[in-house]
């Protein structure tokens, strides 16, 4: 199996036109030392960035259809930034298939996170070149699934209620609600016990030293139990 047909299949793509791919590794340092007439891969780049830009932004408007532009324009920075792209072309082993100059390769060019970033890039404009935007798509998905993971698990960890609220009200209109059950202890010494309900049904009990921490100890525990039972049907 050559080099590149290594490459294709951690891609999950087979070029129709392999001149697409190698075009995509080859980097602009090679026309410096090549001669102005080498193509490069600045403009697969500039394809591959706003076929990303638009599959992105399209997969978090539909994953959290409560969002507003700001948090979906924050998420989106934090998946396509530099380190963010780099580490996905380390991931898929770009590096040691680039077609550097002899200087570029003697400075590291292979490992530099701006290098990789640009060929995550690159590559992913020849993907839709060659196969179109549905295999660019499905591509970024799967480059991208433990992101995804990541920004929801931060999500909630840091509001956990405002993350039972998105799954719920995925489901259907209706938001979940929250009733103190006791608070007991001296005045200066508040502990309350809330639960959450879903639909008349109590999902989730929580305790605190105030209203709103107990709130979101009972969102956290809704969350987990409809993790179980995700896994279970699973």
């Amino acid at each position: 199996m050559s080099s590149l047909d290594e490459l294709q299949s951690r891609l999950g793509h087979q070029f129709r036109d392999p001149a697409l791919l190698r075009l995509a590794l080859t980097h602009p340092s090679i026309s410096h030392e090549m001669g102005a007439s080498q193509d490069h891969n600045q403009r697969l780049e500039y394809l591959g960035d706003a076929v990303l830009q638009l599959a992105l932004s399209r997969e978090l408007y539909d994953r959290y259809p409560h969002h507003d532009e700001g948090p979906l324009t924050k998420i989106r920075a934090q998946l396509v930034n530099q380190v963010s792209l780099a580490e996905q072309g380390r991931a898929l082993g770009l590096g040691e298939h680039l077609i550097l100059s002899r200087g570029e390769q003697l400075n590291g060019g292979r490992e530099r996170p701006s290098i990789l970033a640009d060929a995550y890039e690159s590559v992913l404009g020849a993907l839709f070149l060659d196969g179109g935007y549905d295999v660019a798509r499905a591509f970024i998905l799967h480059t991208f699934r433990d992101e995804f993971t990541d920004i929801e698990s931060a999500a909630t960890a840091d509001n956990p209620k405002g993350a039972l609220q998105e799954i719920l009200q995925a489901i259907s209109s209706e938001a979940p609600q929250y009733q103190v059950l006791t608070a007991t202890g001296p005045d200066h010494d508040r502990e309350f016990e809330c639960a959450v309900f879903y639909k008349g049904e109590e999902i989730g009990r929580g305790r605190g030293k105030s209203k709103k921490l107990a709130e979101s100890q009972a969102a956290a525990a809704a969350l987990e139990r409809l993790r179980a039972k995700n896994a279970t049907a699973a």
